[in-house]
């Protein structure tokens, strides 16, 4: 079973488009070094409008890690390209707010055929 791990930056202070590219050309390449990676998806946010009233997101970057198992992700969490992400990000750009961390399966509900 697919396992993600999401990493979600809801953060303020900060030039959104420099955090994504120092991200992107700094954090990726530590993260795609992990054992048992298999993806590594980057969400960021998109300009939109909804006719009905709904609470925004203030997510600057949400990073999407994706595993073939829970038994590979705790694996790739104890190795040392695990602890080289987390020195990384000591060198982020400076920012305020909250970072979470989560772990979710991921199951296919529905998808378009052509």
């Amino acid at each position: 079973m697919n396992v993600s791990y999401f990493v979600r930056y809801d953060i303020t202070g900060v030039d959104a488009q420099r955090f994504i590219t120092h991200y992107r050309e700094h954090h990726v390449p530590i993260l795609a070094r992990w054992p048992g990676m298999k993806r590594v998806v980057l969400h960021t946010a998109a300009q939109w409008s909804d006719p009905f009233p709904v609470n925004r997101g203030k997510t600057v970057l949400l990073a999407q890690l994706e595993f073939d198992s829970p038994e590979a992700m705790a694996q790739a969490f104890r190795s040392q390209e695990r602890a080289q992400a987390r020195e990384d990000f000591q060198g982020f750009p400076p920012f305020e707010g909250t970072v979470t961390h989560q772990a979710m399966h991921s199951v296919e509900a529905w998808r378009r055929q052509s």
